[in-house]
């Protein structure tokens, strides 16, 4: 392991370790304090989050997107520390802690059997609302993880959120499309966080006026499992509690090939994405490039 992987794990680490001791409004504090910090440095992430706001907000001003960018990295912060501190949270604290609206959609999607992939866009933490499933639903889920560098990193994540309730599987082997796949057809419930594709089998979109690329994964899933999709949007206010809304499941169109059948439903998860982030871009947290024309094609997404 080289020294800055060493140092990576190492800073991960402490913030498990450290900052879940923290009292909450320490926290707090010390998140906003630290997201303060990296906008007011300007490094290439909050630059990259800046100009992916600008596209969600294309009449919003220079002074107006450095506002959004500043709450965003606060977002992006209190994430991270609701995070490092999810572990020591009681059941009661996680189930207080969200408040989704449209919970009906994945409860009856639950009770039909048939199976449920809940696809979600990087807003506000994705990782407590799995915890509310698992603690307050009392349903484990099936997920995927992207391999993280150094390998003692990913291990980390990978503990974290099986000790939160969630099945977590690598994103990269080739095994885990069949693995949720008879998660699904058991009736059992898979949530993919899916606005970003990270292979080459993405597909194009169009997204706040332009094309991007996003994951094919739920999309084939539901086709070929029969499982209901159901898009999810996450977003902070004003207060401790994070909010969420269930949208309406996304059918399988009647006609069309599976190529056809997977652009169409893959189109209507990216709009569905768009309403909440539209609504709350500052809980975005896209710090990587997104939309093609912002791609080098000899790198990929990054």
């Amino acid at each position: 392991m080289s020294a800055a992987d060493r140092l990576t794990d190492g800073l991960y680490g402490l913030g498990w370790s450290t900052v879940k001791k923290l009292p909450e409004p320490v926290a707090v504090r010390l998140g906003n304090s630290v997201a303060d910090l990296a906008w007011r440095q300007r490094g290439k992430g909050v630059q990259r989050l800046e100009s992916n706001y600008a596209r969600v907000r294309p009449d919003a001003s220079p002074e107006r997107l450095r506002e959004l960018s500043r709450a965003g990295m606060r977002s992006y912060l209190r994430y991270w520390m609701e995070s490092f501190r999810l572990p020591s949270w009681s059941e009661d604290r996680i189930r207080t802690g969200f408040v989704p609206k449209d919970v009906h959609h994945l409860t009856d999607g639950l009770a039909s059997g048939r199976g449920v992939i809940l696809a979600l866009p990087h807003l506000a933490n994705w990782d407590l609302a799995g915890a509310w499933v698992t603690t307050e639903l009392k349903t484990p889920f099936t997920t995927v993880a992207e391999r993280l560098k150094p390998e003692t990193l990913y291990d980390r994540f990978v503990a974290y959120r099986e000790g939160l309730g969630m099945e977590v599987l690598p994103h990269s082997g080739g095994t885990a499309f069949g693995t949720l796949a008879r998660r699904l057809r058991d009736g059992g419930l898979v949530c993919l966080v899916a606005d970003r594709d990270l292979s080459a089998s993405g597909i194009e979109v169009g997204f706040f006026g332009d094309t991007a690329r996003m994951p094919a994964g739920p999309a084939l899933l539901a086709q070929q499992t029969g499982a209901i999709l159901l898009p999810v949007t996450l977003w902070y206010d004003d207060t401790p509690v994070m909010k969420g809304r269930v949208h309406a499941p996304i059918e399988v169109p009647e006609s069309g090939d599976k190529a056809a059948k997977t652009s169409v439903m893959t189109q209507a998860l990216a709009d569905a994405f768009a309403t909440g982030i539209a609504d709350h871009p500052e809980d975005w947290h896209m710090l990587q490039r997104l939309w093609l024309a912002d791609l080098d094609p000899a790198k990929g997404p990054s």
